[in-house]
């Protein structure tokens, strides 16, 4: 992947911009992909806080599932090897994002008691990011997502 960091930079800035989680990092992870940009923020705008601020998967992480569709995913429903496949991966890069994070849950990574939020978004206030750890996360998650990409492209995975 051309320079990961810059890539994770962009994502950040993504959110910082008022783009959600999943958003920022999908857009991101596009790049190059031959999605237009309008498409890829519209599939992935449902999918931020949580999946409509209902706390569940990390935005950030589904933005990298998105991603991984356009760019491994199958379209054969017949074909069990390649969804086989593409579920190992989802399983990876869900362990990787987990490994570094602790979680992939929306309400835990945000340390939330409550399972649902609100569906109205939050102003986006210097207050609200200072605690939000999304821009970080949003970072990580295309940094994830680049450096399996690589393992795969590379053949170092799967792991035999």
């Amino acid at each position: 992947m051309a320079d990961t960091e810059a890539r994770a930079q962009r994502a950040a800035d993504y959110f910082l911009e008022g783009y959600n989680c999943t958003q920022a990092v999908f857009l991101t992870c596009c790049e190059g992909l031959g999605i237009p940009a309008e498409t890829g923020l519209r599939l992935a705008s449902p999918f931020g806080g949580g999946m409509g601020r209902l706390r569940e998967v990390c935005g950030t992480v589904s933005g990298m599932f998105m991603a991984l569709g356009l760019k491994y995913g199958y379209a054969d429903p017949k074909d069990l090897a390649a969804k086989k496949r593409l579920y190992a991966m989802v399983q990876e890069l869900a362990r990787r994002f987990e490994a570094e994070h602790g979680s992939i849950v929306c309400r835990t990574l945000l340390g939330l008691d409550r399972q649902r939020d609100d569906p109205t978004p939050e102003a986006r206030t210097a207050a609200y990011y200072k605690k939000r750890p999304c821009k970080e996360l949003a970072a990580s998650a295309v940094r994830i997502f680049d450096g399996f990409c690589q393992d795969v492209e590379a053949g170092r995975w799967p792991a035999e």
